[in-house]
């Protein structure tokens, strides 16, 4: 089974966010959006980032896919995560998620081919995937599902 090891993607402030320099932790990839009902999970990723981030990396991908919730520039972004939501994990700059051209991340975590768990569909902003210490696709949940949510407090824990 591939791991997620193999990618990398463009940051928010023009640095690279390597995956494989995550070896031996857990990661949280969520598709994130400014203009959008699920936006103040901002504020929760950030909290579950700060409690754990000696376990957990937790990567934000933003994406204008879903509903145009996500018009802003990469500097824009930028600015509106750090002023309203003060975050501090890494932030990937805007990607494609659905077709015609999703970005590559994007086709690993969502294809059984590609990844060996499952195939899945993004179906919304905020949408949660879950990667193991070792880079496997372990699961995901959708946008309902709180970053605070038991399920994945009790994941991290494990």
């Amino acid at each position: 089974m591939n791991a997620i090891y193999q990618f990398k993607i463009k940051g928010l402030e023009d640095n690279d966010i390597n995956f494989a320099r995550f070896k031996g932790k857990k990661i949280l990839i969520v598709n994130v959006a400014s203009e959008c009902g699920f936006t103040p999970q901002y504020q929760q990723l950030q909290e579950l980032y700060d409690h754990f981030k000696d376990r957990l990396v937790l990567v934000g991908i933003p994406s204008n896919d879903f509903g145009g919730q996500e018009p802003g520039t990469n500097e824009e972004i930028r600015l509106f995560c750090t002023s309203r939501y003060q975050v501090s994990f890494p932030m990937a700059a805007k990607i494609r998620i659905k077709s015609p051209d999703p970005s590559p991340l994007y086709q690993w975590l969502t294809q059984k081919s590609l990844n060996g768990l499952e195939d899945s569909e993004v179906q919304w902003n905020f949408y949660k995937y879950l990667i193991d210490e070792e880079g496997h696709l372990i699961g995901h949940y959708p946008s309902t599902t709180s970053p605070l949510d038991e399920k994945i407090i009790e994941w991290i824990e494990s």
